[in-house]
């Protein structure tokens, strides 16, 4: 009897001991979490906040893109973007949910932002397609929703993302992407996401979905770097009220190579120095600093972290200036499946 009496005393102490810290553990992440430091935000068109850096999640799949996505949470990051072609929604949405779950952040802290693939153009697809990419994520609704491309691509089934004939050409649809954009509209008025915008739209078909619309877009999302540095298309938007987002904002780098210049320059090398940053660093201040917001990939741990740390230093005029000086126009992304076939809605025809 008196064993008993000993047995379950020793199993009350330790559950109250494992509650106790467990308790303290989550109290002390609370506190943490209102220590660290988070990037600054900026006020979308439809008073949405919307943080200037973000983490891209191109190419993370499987266990890589889960690990990168908790990571970046963990070290402050709350702007996460994907999308449908990159086939990692489901790893990005189950790091977000067990962040949510270990008491990390709230659903209402992370800014999730994905796209609409060019099969879905047709307007009857797009609900469809929203409401799968939400199964994905398993989450309720989604920050911003983006149109990938103005051009849409012929539909044959869900795992054909880039339908291609027999002479390996891709299928291209003549579907208006206006049409498309009306019907993301309907998800907003649903509550299946709470923003929308576009990526890969010039300043024309940009200001077609202006002058129809009845939700603005929030965003363009376009490749932008210092060697393509989107000024010109920046102003635009920034004139309409529309913020413009950087994809690829470091050029891919390539250190066998030494490529692009404006990561390996010892003029930018220089500038990193100074400030005790590396020039990655710099080039992703610079573009905070003209007004875009970058969403570097990147599945290294360690640069997701020195990516992030870009919020204690601003450059000067003559700094950025130099950093203007790499800008060629020319592109890493220019779409030449599509280029090639001469389009009507092909986006780089024109400047900006």
């Amino acid at each position: 009897m008196l064993t008993e009496i000993c047995k379950k005393s020793f199993i009350i102490g330790v559950t109250l001991c494992r509650y106790r810290v467990k308790s303290n553990f989550t109290h002390l992440r609370t506190i943490c979490n209102l220590n660290m430091k988070l990037a600054p935000t900026v006020k979308l068109n439809n008073g949405y906040e919307m943080p200037v850096l973000g983490l891209g999640t191109y190419e993370s799949k499987n266990n890589e893109g889960e690990i990168a996505v908790k990571h970046a949470i963990d070290v402050g990051y709350r702007h996460i973007d994907t999308a449908y072609f990159y086939q990692n929604e489901g790893e990005v949405g189950k790091a977000i949910r067990e962040k949510i779950a270990e008491g990390v952040v709230k659903r209402e802290d992370i800014f999730l932002v994905t796209k609409l693939w060019n099969i879905h153009h047709e307007p009857e697809r797009v609900e469809g397609a929203c409401r799968k990419q939400l199964a994905n994520f398993g989450l309720d609704y989604i920050d911003l929703y983006l149109m990938h491309l103005p051009v849409g691509y012929k539909y044959v089934n869900e795992e054909t993302l880039l339908p291609k004939d027999e002479a390996d050409v891709l299928q291209l649809s003549d579907v208006d992407y206006l049409d498309t954009y009306k019907a993301m509209e309907k998800l907003v008025k649903l509550g299946l996401v709470r923003s929308i915008g576009v990526s890969n739209f010039n300043s024309e078909q940009l200001q077609r979905v202006l002058d129809n619309c009845e939700i603005k877009p929030v965003t363009n999302q376009v490749e932008c770097s210092p060697a393509l540095n989107q000024k010109k298309l920046t102003a635009f938007c920034k004139e309409r009220g529309v913020t413009l987002t950087a994809y690829s904002p470091l050029g891919r780098p390539k250190p066998d190579e030494q490529k692009p210049e404006f990561v390996y320059s010892p003029k930018v090398k220089a500038i990193a120095e100074k400030y005790g940053k590396t020039a990655p660093q710099i080039v992703l201040k610079y573009l905070v600093a003209i007004g875009v917001i970058p969403i570097p990939k990147s599945s290294n741990t360690e640069r997701i972290s020195e990516n992030f740390n870009i919020f204690d230093f601003e450059l000067n005029s003559e700094e950025i200036e130099v950093l203007d000086s790499f800008h060629t126009g020319e592109r890493l992304v220019p779409f030449n499946l599509i280029k090639g076939q001469n389009h009507k809605y092909y986006p780089f025809a024109i400047e900006f």
